[in-house]
This record gives C-alpha cells, structure tokens and sequence, in this order.
C-alpha cells in the first residue's frame, strides 16, 4: 500500500530546503508528499543511558568522535526503525543520508548526499570523481533498476596502456613512478553522473538542496576518523608528490593530520557548491573538468625532486562524452522462497553471487548453521565454510576467465542466462567433495578462448537505505586502491580505477584476456550491491546489502546473504559474521578480526579437507538492512554495520 506524504519544512533549513532554486539543474520534483517524522531525536544515536547523541556534535557518546582504527566493535546489535533508515561506513555521511529522509527526499536523494560527504571524509574509499553501482528497487513500479557509473579508459587509450610509456612502441618502458601513481591509472569519472541520472528519475528534493552537509562539513571542519588518518600516514610518501594532498592532509611543518584533529577543506566545499547549482556538468566541462584534465596530464611530481610521472591521454573529449548507463540487473531466485537482484557486468560481482547461490541451493545449508548466533554472529560450521568456499571457487573460476565489460567482451554461450542457469549450476555442484576441498577449481566449458584475469579492488564503501516510501539503494563506491592515485584537484581526490583492468592485454597462451583495455571500456569491477525480495519477484522487500573488499566483495556479500536467508540471523549478526570464503585459489579466507571467538575447531576442521587457511583479519564494510514482521506484526526495517569499520545506524527515531 502506497503511503500519502505532505512535505513539512519546518526544522529543514540547514538542508537547503528554504533556499532559492534558481540554478539551470532545478528540474521540476514531485512535492505532495509528507514527512510524518516531526521526531527531534530522528537521526540521531541512542546512548547506553538512554539519551540521544546527536552525529557530529561532539557530545559525550558521539559516534563521529575518532578513535584509532580498530580491527573489531564488539557489541553491537540490529537496529529498527518503521519509517526510514541509513547503513554507511561512516557515521558522518549516515547522518546526512539520514537528515535528507527526515526532511522528506528519496533514497536516491539521500546518496547523493552520502556520497557528497564520503568524498571529504573518508577519502580512503570514495570520491565524487570515482565510480559507483548501484541497485535501486522501485516501490511504487515494484521495478529494480542497476545503475552503471563506472569510470571509463580514454579514447586514445590501447591495450598497452598500463605497461607502456608510449603505447604505440613495444620497447617503451613502462609508467613512472608506476602505473598506480602515474596518470595512467586515472579513469573518466561517472558517480556523479550516475547519481544524477538517478536523480532526474527517482529524486524528491531539488539537487541543490542535498549537499549542505557536506559544505558544512568541508567549511567548518571534522574530526579526522581513524581510518583516514591511517591512510594518510601508510600513504605519505605517495601524496607527497601532489601539492594539493600534502596542503589537504598534512600541516604546514609536514606532519600528517591524526586522530582526532579537526580537518578542513576549503577548495572541497568550492567545487560542492558549484556542483550543487550546476549539477554534474559541471564536473564534465568548465574548470573543474580542465583542472581534472590538467592534473591527469601532469608530468612530474610536486616535490623538491621534481620525480617523472607518466601522463594519462585523457581529454576534455572524454569527460564531456562519459555517460552513465542503466542495466539490466541480475534477477534469480534463491530456494523458490526468495528473488535476489544484482550487479551486471561490467561488475563480475553479482554474476559470483549469484552461480554462488546458485550452487548451494543444491546443499541443506540450514543444516549447518553457526553456533551461539546471539554471539556476534555465532561461530560457523566447518561444512557451512567448506560448502560456500566450494561453491565460491567454481563461481571465481567462471568469473575470472568470462567476465568483463560487456559492451565490449560477450559473455559465453547466451550470456548471463547461460551462466546462472540453474541446470548449469547442479552440474558444477555436483564437483563439489562434501569431504575433501577441490583446492582450485576449472572454469566451466563455454567453448571460450577467453583468458583469465584476476584484478581487483581495494578502496571501496558500501551504503544502503531505504526511504519512507518503500524504495531502497544498495550501493558500493570506489576510489580503487587506499587514495586513489594520489593526484589531487579542487579538493578531491582522482582514482586509479584503470589498474582493475589486466596490464598485460595477452596470456602466456597468446589469447586475449576479457579485461584487458580498450578505448572507452570499463574495467571490470567485483562490486555487488545485491536487493532480496521474498517470493518470486520483486513487490515484497526484504533485505538489501552490498560491501567494499576488492576481490572479496563477493565473499562478503555471499556470507551475509546465506547468513540471513539460511541460518536465520538478524541483519547485524549477518553482518558481524565471521567472513570466511575463497577466490579460485587453494586458500580459503576464516576472518579472524573478532578475537573474541574461538575459531581453531573451524580452522582445524577445515584443514582436515585439506583447506589451506588465511586467518587474516579482513576489513569488509557490509551495510545491511532487512525488512522483519514483528511480533505485533508490523514490518520495521533492521539494520546492522560492520563492526570492522566505522559506520552506524540511523533512522527515524533516535536508533
């Protein structure tokens, strides 16, 4: 049943929602809608002693108030809320997502200005010149639309782009001082974009009116959150080739920004401001587009030694030429109780999950359920972990020889229908050994001569919300690696998103590798954003999640998505869960970040089968939010975080 809102704008004014709308991007929003929220606690946190806190106010209890980054929160549990709510890494962008649900906007509205406040705080893993996907689910039409924003190589691009000074000249050396921190790396950025077709489409507020928070943020300061100081520090020398990161997060004597201190960026709020009466253009031609251009083609280094940096090619052509895409999603069901929608290409992400799914609806995967769930998730099974690693390796096998951007590389046989075929997916169960680990797995036969590839990603957040008129966001941000490419411009960082495709175009067999790069091609992604209705289709929300992790997105996401359909957890168990899974590699990954639990029967367990452990703490950043009848029988939404991270849970109601 469709909810009847009346926009209230009393106690919005720090949202913009009282300011003249006269710029060029103010398209006309839909405006008869209410907000029944006029709660003064919404969006803010709960204290243990039952008062409210509210995000960034620098009370006792605060979340925003830095600590060092830690490898595990212990204690935390599901949050609920019946109106709105918001999952993010970081509480400070939480709090504004959150902020533009309470003054009535969508949840499209709200990741725009997520997004906005990710770029100047946690710069690690998200920027506005980055790239993002994004599954939106549509309430009113119960259609679930993908949203492509990924950046692009540039047109003058080849295939030797990444190993190549001269990319026409095969005894060229390569890029200096690599190709990460050369321009090379540097994609045409699409979040924007991407975040502003959505809007044009789903948004409720006006595109102006979503980015206060951040100018204020940038402006006036913030407390430099644990995570970011780290980055600043294991990158310092890396930064200090780029004048405009070394003014941004170092002091003038030199010294990195740490914990706690109050960090502004002024040019940041500058290019925010333009971008909020603009719109997106204006980060796709005018001055920034040309800082952006110059930047990318810069030759040497800031510093005193004036070190060589390879140039990127990219032009003003490109940006103006970028467009983001809406895809088809990958729609499945799961046990004929639930319909899951993905990522497409070019991620690789959602195809892994869902032959993964595909896989285990083969097993009694209820049968081994972790134990003590009330305890952080429980400690798992040895056949659950042995059974989804399995299933992961056969997945990663057809991912990494198949996958790549498919405007460009086909996918075998009749595509994606073909590799989630449910027929297809008995038979690869059917390799897996209940009692023996198949160590590394062979890709499916697809009559292919594709190569395999296995880049990945690092720098990555994930945020979902979903907003008080039944519509719902899963989507996961990149920067790439941790900063990027290190080249800084009017207060954002630039990516280096291009190291995701395969440097070498070619394999030791002389076929052509899937991601290898191509002019105006997207390199492959493992980002997952992943939508859970029940029954058979879309109309009856259920669950939304999606992390960052680089080439274990895909275990992460698998691991909440089992945890919460299969062994029943709540939506923070399923998220606080040991990670554990494998790539298409002998090693499988048990996440030992939650020091509190005593994994060595899991560990023994599994090497009995004769898997071969990675016990490293894994940071993953799953946001998830699950749709729960309660007793009284009224669904509220209920959220969990990633204790691994940084990120809380806001809603209506002090949470």
């Amino acid at each position: 049943m469709q909810k009847k809102y009346t926009l209230i704008l009393g106690g919005f004014l720090s949202l913009g929602l009282l300011h003249g709308c006269n710029d060029s991007n103010d398209q006309e929003q839909t405006q008869n809608y209410t907000i029944t929220d006029n709660n003064p606690n919404s969006c803010n946190q709960l204290a243990s002693n039952g008062s409210t806190v509210v995000v960034g106010s620098g009370q006792a209890g605060d979340p925003s108030a830095p600590e060092p980054a830690s490898a595990y929160r212990l204690g935390l549990k599901a949050k609920t809320s019946d109106q709105y709510m918001v999952v993010a890494n970081t509480p400070l962008a939480t709090k504004a997502g959150c902020d533009v649900l309470k003054a009535g906007g969508s949840a499209v509205d709200a990741a725009i200005a997520v997004q906005a406040v990710l770029g100047l705080v946690e710069p690690q893993s998200s920027t506005i010149a980055g790239s993002a996907f994004m599954m939106y689910y549509d309430a009113k039409t119960q259609k679930v639309t993908a949203y492509d924003g990924r950046e692009t190589a540039p047109a003058a691009a080849n295939e030797y782009y990444l190993v190549r000074q001269n990319i026409d000249d095969a005894s060229s050396s390569a890029p200096v001082p690599s190709a990460r921190r050369s321009g090379r790396s540097i994609g045409v950025p699409g979040v924007m974009r991407m975040l502003e077709m959505a809007h044009n489409e789903h948004g409720k507020l006006k595109w102006n009116q979503l980015f206060d928070n951040s100018v204020q943020l940038a402006e006036g300061g913030f407390k430099v959150p644990g995570r970011l100081a780290a980055a600043i520090q294991s990158n310092a020398a890396s930064l200090a080739l780029d004048a405009n990161a070394v003014k941004t997060y170092f002091h003038p004597d030199g010294t990195a920004y740490a914990v706690g201190e109050t960090m502004t960026n002024q040019d940041y709020a500058r290019t925010i401001r333009t971008i909020a009466a603009n719109g997106a253009q204006a980060m796709y031609s005018g001055p920034i587009a040309q800082a952006i251009i110059n930047k990318a083609q810069q030759s040497v280094g800031d510093d005193a030694a004036k070190t060589p940096i390879t140039p990127s090619l990219m032009t003003l052509n490109d940006l103006s030429n970028y467009q983001a895409k809406k895809r088809d999603a990958i729609c499945f069901t799961y046990r004929s109780q639930y319909h899951v929608c993905t990522m497409p290409p070019p991620s690789s992400g959602g195809i892994a999950v869902a032959q993964t799914l595909g896989i285990l609806e083969n097993f009694d995967l209820a049968s081994y359920a972790p134990t003590q769930p009330e305890n952080e998730g429980g400690v798992p099974s040895v056949m659950g972990v042995h059974l989804v690693s399995e299933a992961e390796r056969l997945a990663y096998a057809d991912r990494d020889k198949y996958v790549a951007d498919t405007d460009f590389v086909a996918l075998p046989a009749q595509g994606i229908s073909s590799m989630i075929d449910k027929a297809y997916l008995k038979k690869r169960a059917g390799l897996i050994n209940t009692e023996k680990s198949m160590g590394v797995a062979t890709a499916g036969d697809f009559n292919s001569s594709a190569a395999i590839d296995k880049t990945v990603e690092h720098g990555t957040t994930q945020f979902t919300i979903v907003d008080a008129y039944g519509n719902v966001v899963s989507m996961t941000s990149t920067v790439e690696s941790s900063m990027g490419s290190f080249h800084m411009v009017d207060g954002f960082l630039l990516t280096n998103q291009l190291t995701d495709f395969s440097a070498q175009p070619m394999d030791s067999s002389g076929n052509l590798v899937a991601n290898r790069v191509q002019p105006n091609k997207r390199p492959r992604s493992t980002m997952a954003p992943t939508l859970v209705f029940k029954g058979t289709a879309p109309g009856d929300f259920y669950m939304a999640t999606g992390s960052p992790g680089g080439g274990t997105i895909i275990q992460y996401v698998v691991k909440t998505l089992v945890g919460a359909l299969d062994w029943k957890l709540d939506a923070q168990q399923a998220t606080s869960l040991v990670n554990f899974g494998a790539t298409n590699s002998a090693t499988t990954n048990v996440d030992s970040s939650n020091t509190s639990l005593d994994l060595k029967a899991l560990v023994a367990g599994l090497e009995a089968k004769g898997h071969k452990i990675n016990s490293a703490a894994q940071s993953s950043g799953v946001a998830t939010i699950m749709r729960i009848a309660m007793q009284n029988q009224k669904a509220k939404y209920v959220g969990g975080v990633d204790p691994r991270r940084e990120g809380i849970v806001l809603g209506n109601g002090a949470l």
